[in-house]
This record gives C-alpha cells, sequence and structure tokens, in this order.
C-alpha cells in the first residue's frame, strides 16, 4: 500500500513537472521581439512601414532626427537622407558604423497644370516665382544648394519663397498649388500622383543621394537594432524600395 501510494505522488510531481516545462516553452516561444523606434527621414515615410510594420516609427528632417539624438532622446535605429548625419553621429560615439541601403534622385515638380507654364529647371529664375526648397542642414536642403550651385542658379535659394524642414513640406505647398515650383526626391513625387509634374534635373547637375542607417548606441535593443538593417539591406526590403522608386545599391 505505502509502496502505491508513493508511486502516485512521483507520477503526480512527474506530470506537474511536465505542465510547467509545456508552460515555459509556449510562453518561450510565444515570446515577441521588441518593437523599435526607428527615427527615419520623411521621405521613407511611406516605404519603411512597408518593409516592417511592426516597429515604431519618427518620421522627419534628417538633421532634426539627429539632433534628437545627440540630446539623448531614446530611439534604436537612425535612417538619414544622406550618409553625413550617420557619419558624424558616428564620429561622436552615438551611433554604430552607418551602412547605406539605398539612393534616390532630386527632381523639380510644379502643380498640378503647371500654371506658372515653366518648361524646366532652368525657368525658376524668372521674377516673381513662389519657389520652395528645403531648409541648409536638411538634406534634401543641402541637395537642392548643389543642384542649384552646379547650373549656375544658387540664387535661387536667396529668393526662395519659404525653405523647409523636410522635404514632405515641400512636397505639400507644391502639391496644394502654394507655391510655382519645388525640389523634391522622385520618390516623394511619386506619392502625389496626379497632383504634381515632374522635370528632372540634367544629369550633370544631379547630386549623388544615398540613404545611410545606424543603430543608435544608447538601443537597449542592439541585436533587434541589427536585425532591421539586415532587413533593410535584404531581398525583400531592396524589393520593396524599388517598388517605391528608390535606386539599387551601387558600389562607388
Amino acid at each position: 500500500m505505502r509502496r502505491r501510494r508513493l508511486g502516485v505522488l512521483l507520477a503526480t510531481l512527474a506530470a506537474g513537472v511536465g505542465a510547467t516545462a509545456a508552460g515555459v516553452a509556449v510562453a518561450t516561444r510565444g515570446s515577441s521581439p521588441p518593437r523599435l523606434t526607428v527615427f527615419a527621414a520623411a521621405s521613407l515615410t511611406d516605404v519603411l512601414p512597408e518593409i516592417d510594420s511592426r516597429e515604431r516609427y519618427s518620421f522627419a528632417g534628417s538633421n532634426a532626427l539627429a539632433a534628437q539624438i545627440r540630446q539623448g532622446v531614446p530611439a534604436d535605429v537612425f535612417a538619414s537622407a544622406d550618409t553625413s548625419l550617420p557619419d558624424a553621429l558616428h564620429a561622436e560615439g552615438l551611433v554604430g558604423k552607418p551602412v547605406v541601403f539605398t539612393a534616390n534622385t532630386l527632381v523639380m515638380i510644379v502643380p498640378h497644370g503647371n500654371p506658372a507654364h515653366l518648361h524646366g529647371v532652368h525657368d525658376v529664375t524668372r521674377p516673381g516665382l513662389k519657389v520652395v526648397v528645403g531648409a541648409a542642414g536638411v538634406p534634401v536642403g543641402d541637395y537642392t544648394r548643389k543642384v542649384l550651385a552646379n547650373l549656375n542658379m544658387a540664387s535661387v535659394v536667396e529668393r526662395a519663397a519659404s525653405q523647409e524642414t523636410d522635404v514632405r513640406e515641400v512636397l505639400a505647398k507644391v502639391a496644394l498649388g502654394e507655391a510655382d515650383a519645388g525640389f523634391v526626391y522622385s520618390t516623394d513625387a511619386r506619392t502625389v500622383q496626379g497632383k504634381v509634374a515632374v522635370f528632372p534635373i540634367p544629369p550633370n547637375a544631379q547630386p549623388r543621394v544615398e540613404y545611410a542607417a545606424a543603430v543608435v548606441q544608447t538601443s537597449a535593443y542592439k541585436r533587434a537594432a541589427r536585425a532591421f538593417l539586415t532587413r533593410l539591406l535584404g531581398k525583400t526590403g531592396q524589393r520593396k524600395l524599388r517598388a517605391a522608386g528608390f535606386l539599387p545599391l551601387t558600389k562607388p
């Protein structure tokens, strides 16, 4: 009798241990990866959620996001519309080594119907036009200045109707007809098809527009942040970037 009771007790304990182990296994399988905070250039607003819809995104001018990182605002990944800002943060020890993950081109846009009757980039030198550009320090603003300098049209910036803090603000003003022309990335122009007309930049004036991303050093989820960069560089990420109009990676 005593032996039989002992056997029942051992069987009960074994069942309890098994149930506990199974519960731990289920909990482990059910645990989800951390949700990252990604600081990203405004021009990536539409495409990054397509690549990874789970993360928490903060879209703005790349220079404003870099300033927030310098101020200690929590973030896990920084994705910039240029390489100079991530490189500067890396030199300051604030982010890991940046990786270039895509490229873009600059274009000039005018409102639907082209009410100012512009025929090309050189026409923005006409007196009386309302031209909007990105502010200095904002990647799209710096690229615009390079274009205009290459075309010997730097005075256009001085006469600009406004200088915006990110590319989407330039896009909005032109799409709403509040400006006669503006300079944005080709991918941004695609997001408002039918509301703007696009003029290409002459190839000899086109700047090298590359995007770089890096893991923020204060991130508590560096492994997950590195995995996010891997997704950007992976086949699916690159395919979705191409579908949005971004350019493939090229060797320097």
